[in-house]
């Protein structure tokens, strides 16, 4: 019976079903006895959501380029047309090749051709498909980046001492790259394995309708092993990113503590434990790999056998004259393609499950509005400006310490051109007032006016515009010398940023520097000395030319030559400006037409230094410690 129904038809079926097997199956079974797993490597975080909702805001951002999608979706079809066109192709040149147990060169030239055709389709539409959902992906997440940044630029100090900046960064890189890898790759590879999961499947019943329904009764006894171990592994799998996290975190703590480290001769110690944590990391990928590899066999195990019982049957069937050669052929590609379009998807539906995750903690920085705003129609302030400010009656708590006051009834009118300078015990709430004044944050009780007009009413930018701080904590950006200085007047011409340079006495040593002001200064400034980095915010803030000037500490990093000429500098800038200096150099205080003392929050004495020296007070006892006045 076997010679009768053609030996070259069989033989040639089962040497392209060896194969087959031999490429292809190990390919699949591994996308399967990994898919159950991988997609949940994620964060405890993304637990949480086990809805898709959240990936509204990626489509409402993508579905702005219709024909980005237009041109996507229709390579996709064409691609997983293509694909279940494949097993249609090998059909065709077994069945017509070999028809009659003999080689027909025509026939096979024919057949091939169609399967050379399928391939340029399929390279063309796969080629065009990844170009477009590449594409939507990038701009994808370009515009979402963009609108967070946006909406960040906007939020109070408050938000960002309530959330860490380092995970805020994180979700602007971190998360939208798995959305940008959700986009541009998930959704389009799940898609179209979904298609060609469909189709196939309806091509293995139109091919044997009894082998198909033999093949889907077999496909759940894979779901067993993957139930068994996978809750193991996903645990494993979390508890392995956490010790690789633990690692991270070890390195990044030594690496930025190194002069400690060295200073203090623990490097032996540090080394230990590292390795620790190192050894902890690999203990835990250890025992998930064991299991995975447990898993791996019995996938292997029951999916070739399933395998192997579908094409015996389909080799009697070949036998009895039931199907031809090129019928199981073609049964076992698609069945292959199948079983990997249905692994896959399981995989994308844990990819879309930590996107969802990501997509939600984006939507959160987009959604958070500042409570600090322009009103719906803001007061102009005065013009020219004046530079009076006046703090009347006003209470203020720091949203995060909302059981303590940082000021207290504070009453403090500063006249223009008057200089103030603020002295206190650290906590009394000094630098608190220039937070005030600039309405970063709003005080609970009281009010604060600028030029007359309570800084509530008016545009929060129209006010900031009229002042000009120099922070204790200099802020040096990554950036070119230049673009720090004019970060304080960005149409400055360089006539006025080098004036500004040489009154905070920066100009010549950054005429010394290797590309002068176009030096690129580091992150944070690291190519500058301390006292290097507050010169340029002092520069920063006299271009500026604000009316009025906020100094935190402003000569606290200098040496005595350098304070020198910038104290002669602020002297000079101070002539024709309402400033408030926070201070406890006695260079500073001594210059100052008025000493505000300042102790939890409240104003304990004023005057001047002579005056409150004599008076014996908190003034007198920081003079001594601080400004060694005693002799």
């Amino acid at each position: 019976m076997w010679n009768r129904k053609g030996p070259l038809a069989s033989r040639g079926a089962l040497t392209l079903l060896a194969g087959l097997c031999r490429f292809e199956l190990p390919c699949y079974l591994a996308a399967m006895a990994t898919a159950a797993t991988d997609k949940d490597n994620a964060k405890d975080g993304d637990k949480a959501d086990r809805s898709l909702g959240n990936l509204k805001l990626v489509f409402q951002a993508a579905a702005r380029y219709p024909w980005r999608i237009a041109g996507a979706l229709l390579f996709l079809g064409l691609s997983s047309a293509a694909t279940l066109a494949i097993p249609r192709g090998f059909k065709e040149v077994i069945d017509r090749g070999f028809a009659g147990g003999s080689v027909s060169n025509e026939a096979v030239g024919q057949a091939f051709h169609y399967l050379l055709m399928i391939v340029l389709v399929l390279a063309l539409a796969t080629g065009f498909r990844f170009y477009f959902v590449s594409w939507l992906g990038e701009r994808t997440v370009a515009d979402l980046r963009r609108q967070v940044q946006r909406n960040l630029l906007t939020l109070p100090p408050r938000f960002f001492e309530e959330n860490r900046p380092s995970e805020i960064a994180s979700r602007l890189t971190a998360d939208t790259a798995v959305l940008e890898q959700t986009v541009g790759s998930s959704i389009s590879f799940g898609l179209r394995n979904f298609v060609t999961g469909i189709g196939g499947t309806l091509y293995l019943f139109v091919l044997s309708p009894k082998l198909a329904g033999l093949l889907l009764i077999a496909i759940p006894l894979l779901f067993g092993p993957i139930i068994l171990f996978g809750r193991k592994v996903r645990k494993l799998s979390r508890d392995s990113q956490d010790r690789i996290a633990d690692v991270g975190t070890n390195v990044s703590e030594v690496l930025g503590a190194m002069k400690i480290v060295q200073a203090f001769g623990q490097e032996r110690r540090e080394e230990q434990r590292f390795a620790d944590t190192v050894e902890r990391a690999f203990a835990t990928a250890k025992t998930r790999m064991r299991l995975r590899a447990v898993m791996t066999v019995l996938l292997i195990a029951l999916f070739s056998s399933a395998i192997v019982l579908v094409i015996w049957e389909g080799t009697s069937d070949v036998a009895a004259g039931r199907m031809t050669g090129g019928d199981i052929a073609a049964f076992v590609f698609t069945g292959l393609l199948v079983g990997g379009a249905f692994a896959a998807l399981s995989e994308i539906y844990g990819d879309l499950l930590r996107a969802s995750g990501a997509a939600g903690r984006i939507a959160e920085l987009i959604a958070t509005r500042a409570e600090i705003s322009a009103p719906a129609s803001p007061v102009a302030l005065p013009s020219p400006a004046r530079g009076a400010l006046a703090f009347e009656n006003v209470d203020f708590r720091y949203p995060t310490r909302p059981d303590s006051k940082a000021v207290t009834g504070l009453d403090l009118a500063v006249a223009p051109g008057e200089t103030v300078a603020v002295v206190g015990p650290s906590g009394a709430g000094k630098s608190t007032l220039f937070s005030l004044a600039l309405r970063f944050y709003d005080p609970q009780a009281g009010r604060i006016t600028f030029d007359g007009v309570d800084i509530r009413d008016c545009d929060p930018a129209d006010l900031r515009a009229r002042i000009a701080l120099v922070p204790q904590e200099t802020v040096i950006f990554a950036a070119s010398a230049r673009d720090n200085l004019r970060y304080g007047r960005w149409d400055a011409t360089q006539e006025e940023i080098e004036a500004a340079a040489r009154a905070a006495n920066a100009h010549d040593f950054l005429l010394s520097m290797p590309d002068g002001y176009d030096t690129y200064l580091g992150e944070g400034g690291a190519r500058l000395s301390g006292g290097q980095r507050q010169r340029i915010a002092i520069a920063r803030a006299l271009l500026r030319d604000a009316p009025l000037l906020l100094l935190d500490e402003a000569t606290s990093a200098l040496d005595a030559e350098s304070e020198a000429a910038v104290q002669d500098a602020l002297e000079r800038l101070m002539q024709s400006r309402t400033t408030v200096v926070i201070a406890h150099r006695l260079a500073t205080v001594r210059a100052a037409d008025r000493i505000i003392v300042m102790e939890e929050g409240r104003i304990v004495e004023e005057g001047n230094h002579a005056s409150l020296t004599a008076r014996g007070g908190l003034y007198a006892r920081l003079a001594r410690l601080q400004f060694d006045v005693a002799a």
